[in-house]
C-alpha cells in the first residue's frame, strides 16, 4: 500500500519537515535528487498491483509529480543506513479519516523493512501529529503487508472493493483501524526518534 500525490493530505496538525529514524532505517521528506531512484524502484508491476494510486509503468514524471506534492505533507522516503532509497511512505487524510501507507522495493523485500518504516509512521501519527486514529489497506492477495499491519498492532474492520490504478480496475482490500489508546498498549516494539 502506498499514498502518493493522488489525493491531498488536509489538515493535518504539523507545521514541520520530520525526519524519523529507527534502528536501520530514515524517513525522510523527498528531494528532487530522488526522482531517478523513486522511479526505479516503483516501477515493478508487483508493487503497483498491491496499491491503490501507484501507476505502471511509472514513470520519471510521476516521480517528480509526488516529490513536488510531498512538500509539507508527512510524507517520506524511506532510506538505509548507507542511504540507499528503498521505498517510501506516508500519512494522508482520506474520506474516511488519516491513512498510512507504504512500499518497499523489490530487492528489499524479507527484510523487515516494512514492519519497521511502518512502526515509525505510526509513532509519528500518535506521538507527534496527535491523531486519535489511524486507518490502513492490504490487498487481499497482499499478505506481506497485512502482516506487516498486524505486526503494528491494526485490527481488521472488513473488506472493500478498491480502485488500483495500475490494474484499471477494483480489487478487494482488507481494511484495518488502529486507535491511540491500543497503540499505546502495544508499544513494545521501541520508539522512531524525531529529528527536526
Amino acid at each position: 500500500m502506498t499514498l502518493l500525490e493522488r489525493e491531498p493530505t488536509e489538515g493535518l496538525p504539523v507545521a514541520r519537515k520530520a525526519v524519523l529514524r529507527t534502528a536501520r532505517l530514515t524517513l525522510r521528506a523527498p528531494r528532487p535528487d530522488d526522482a531517478k531512484a523513486i522511479k526505479a524502484l516503483i516501477n515493478d508491476r508487483r508493487i503497483a498491483e498491491n496499491t491503490a494510486s501507484i501507476p505502471h509503468p511509472y514513470t520519471l514524471k510521476d516521480a517528480r509529480a509526488f516529490i513536488a506534492n510531498a512538500a509539507g505533507k508527512p510524507a517520506f522516503v524511506i532510506t538505509r543506513d548507507d542511504g540507499r532509497l528503498i521505498g517510501g511512505g506516508g500519512i494522508d487524510l482520506r474520506p474516511r479519516g488519516y491513512e498510512i501507507g507504504y512500499w518497499i522495493g523489490v530487492p528489499y523485500w524479507g527484510n523487515g523493512y516494512a514492519t519497521e518504516a511502518a512502526r515509525a509512521l505510526v509513532d509519528h501519527a500518535f506521538r507527534d501529529l496527535d491523531l486519535t486514529e489511524l486507518l490502513a489497506g492490504a490487498r487481499v492477495t497482499n499478505p506481506a503487508s497485512r502482516r506487516v499491519l498486524e505486526k503494528c498492532g491494526f485490527q481488521w474492520t472488513h473488506v472493500v472493493l478498491q480502485r488500483v490504478v495500475a490494474l484499471n480496475s477494483s480489487a478487494p482490500s482488507d481494511r484495518f483501524r488502529l486507535d491511540r489508546g491500543l497503540w499505546a498498549s502495544l508499544r513494545s516494539w521501541g520508539k522512531a526518534e524525531l529529528i527536526d
